[in-house]
């Protein structure tokens, strides 16, 4: 009976925590930890740091017609003076990072 009651207490566990595991990484917490400093909330470069480095505006339809590999490379591998966060990131990571890229075009 005892035995039963935890198997049950755990499946209850494992399947409430499924959607959060499933949902994948946040995109817009990661650009506003990981982008947001240089490229501003908007993607605009508009930032202290943004204007002294001369980011490129993230909602630019130069940006946005980029691939999403295109945009993988330069956020895995840096470039310029944009560091790379290939070893620091997991690819689900970025892939949500550019999900939210792809948001900035619109607003």
């Amino acid at each position: 009976m005892k035995t039963r009651l935890v198997s049950t207490v755990a499946a209850v566990i494992l399947v409430a925590a499924l959607p959060a595991f499933a949902a994948g990484p946040d995109g817009a917490a990661l650009y506003k930890a990981k982008c947001a400093m240089c490229h501003g909330a908007d993607g605009s470069g508009q930032t202290p740091v943004g204007k002294s480095m001369k980011v490129r505006d993230l909602r630019s339809p130069e940006v946005q017609k980029k691939t999403d590999i295109e945009l993988t490379k330069v956020i895995s591998g840096g470039k310029g003076k944009m560091p790379a966060f290939g070893q620091k990131l997991t690819t689900a990571e970025i892939q949500s990072i550019i999900a939210q890229i792809r948001t900035l075009s619109s607003k």
